[in-house]
């Protein structure tokens, strides 16, 4: 009997032995994995750094043309490493959510750059297919997850007060109807939303802040008559 217990003691010892050892495969291969996303996620970092660092210019009044022509040759660089992220994630099919938080933050960063960029050139709001584009993301394998779209849209609002009262003070008076007219169909787009993203929420919220400082500012230019002629922006004011 002593020799049947022995036996299946040990065939238990050996199964849990093989059961641990296909876990440090595992944790291996994943910690191997994770370290190459986060190294490809510290690039996309330093891309956007240099990024933000061009369309600062556009705050001390420099040429638009000249300040996107800076910040798109970051674009490109982007693309590319983002393509490196899919190559690696390919290896893992499957896997996305699982690793998805190593490069979140660097992404919403880069959405919020490259939103504030499309703005600055065409006064619209840059959608989540064009972003894809830019970025050489395929929606059905290694796609742009939409809080992440929204949450740098919500960033991205927050660099047009700072931009309306740079406009302003050059004498570009027109500049704050304009914002103004844009975060407020933002804003109502957003409201469209039942946000279950405690983060996302916090951010939205921040946004109607954006919009009263930029509508301070248009009150201010309107008031003291520095306003355009024919300037028919109505009284929009903020939805609570």
């Amino acid at each position: 009997m002593a020799d049947a217990g022995d036996s299946s003691s040990s065939s238990s010892s050996s199964s849990m032995e093989k059961q641990f050892e296909g876990f440090l495969q595992q944790l291996e291969q994943s910690g191997n994995l994770r370290d190459r996303i986060r190294a490809v996620a510290a690039e996309i970092e330093s891309s956007t750094r240099l990024m933000h660092s061009c369309l600062l210019l556009v705050h001390q009044s420099r040429p638009i043309p000249e300040v996107a022509a800076r910040a798109e040759a970051q674009i490109d660089v982007l693309k590319g490493l983002y393509r490196r992220l899919a190559e690696i994630l390919l290896e893992l099919p499957g896997q996305y959510y699982r690793y998805h938080g190593d490069w979140r933050t660097e992404t919403q960063t880069a959405i919020s750059l490259i939103a504030f960029l499309h703005w600055l050139q065409t006064e619209n709001l840059l959608e989540h297919s064009e972003v894809e584009q830019k970025l050489g993301l395929d929606s059905s394998e290694f796609g742009l997850d939409i809080e992440d779209y929204l949450i740098g849209i919500c960033f991205m609002s927050n660099e047009l007060p700072r931009y309306v009262v740079n406009q302003v003070t050059t004498g570009d008076y027109d500049c704050p109807r304009k914002v103004l007219a844009f975060l407020t169909d933002l804003h109502a787009s957003f409201r469209m939303l039942n946000l279950r993203n405690d983060f996302l929420r916090k951010k939205f919220d921040g946004m109607k802040y954006d919009l009263r400082r930029v509508e301070e500012v248009y009150y201010d230019v309107k008031i003291r008559g520095l306003a355009p002629t024919g300037d028919s922006t109505g009284d929009q004011g903020t939805q609570a």
